[in-house]
């Protein structure tokens, strides 16, 4: 796959939460428009790439708007990055930096934070029980912890601030859960409520038709007529 593709990549994970550390592995995002021509053949192009040294993720277009229209929290942080972070931006990867708001429904934030949240701490929990190191569970509690808090702030405002506050909190966390991850049950329960008493500033159902429209605008761009010859 061509760069020329891609429209917008940029770092996420661990350092563009601010929670890095020596030894940290540094994580790409990014996604990539395929040439308009090859959809229209029988077989669809690949919709994903995912390569290590760099580690990188790379989603076709479609399949981005797909995912962050369901609101999954890792493609949603790519289009919140803060500036200096973002290592590929074209004019059609900032046409959807500024739609991202439209992307977004109270109900699939909620879901989709809390659910991969729940995921973090039955990971957790299950590793604790088994022989996973301490540094793989203090690691899926720093990810329940921030799921939380960011999905929490980007239902109540509208707004998603990838780098934490404090990451030295996050830390400290991980390390209690390491210890006991009965430490990490509260947390979940405390946005599990705060998340059902606070009214959200999401609209109840995505801008579909948005998003639709800035694909056609990606499809319009990509596309190159064949040329046909006459006998």
């Amino acid at each position: 796959m061509s760069e020329r593709y891609v429209l917008l990549s940029g770092i996420v994970g661990s350092t563009a939460y601010g929670l890095a550390r020596e030894g940290s592995d540094i994580d790409r995002l990014g996604l990539f428009a395929a040439p308009t021509e090859e959809l229209h053949g029988l077989r669809q192009p690949q919709d994903s790439y995912v390569s290590t040294a760099p580690d990188r993720t790379l989603h076709e277009a479609a399949k981005w708007c797909r995912l962050a229209l369901g609101g999954n929290p890792t493609v949603m942080e790519l289009v919140w990055l803060p500036d200096e972070l973002y290592e590929v931006r074209t004019p059609l990867g900032d046409e959807l930096i500024a739609l991202r708001t439209s992307l977004l429904s109270a109900r699939r934030v909620r879901d989709a934070y809390l659910g991969y949240a729940t995921q973090q701490f039955r990971k957790l929990v299950n590793r604790a029980e088994g022989t996973a190191p301490p540094a793989r569970v203090a690691k899926h509690a720093r990810h329940l912890r921030r799921l939380c808090v960011q999905g929490f702030e980007l239902y109540a405002t509208g707004a998603l601030t990838v780098r934490v506050d404090d990451p030295d909190a996050y830390h400290a966390f991980g390390e209690r859960v390491a210890a006991d991850p009965s430490a990490a049950e509260p947390l979940l329960r405390h946005y599990e409520d705060a998340f059902a008493a606070t009214p959200s500033a999401l609209p109840e159902r995505p801008d579909e038709a948005a998003a639709d429209a800035w694909l056609r605008r990606v499809r319009a761009h990509f596309y190159k007529p064949a040329e046909f010859t006459h006998n």
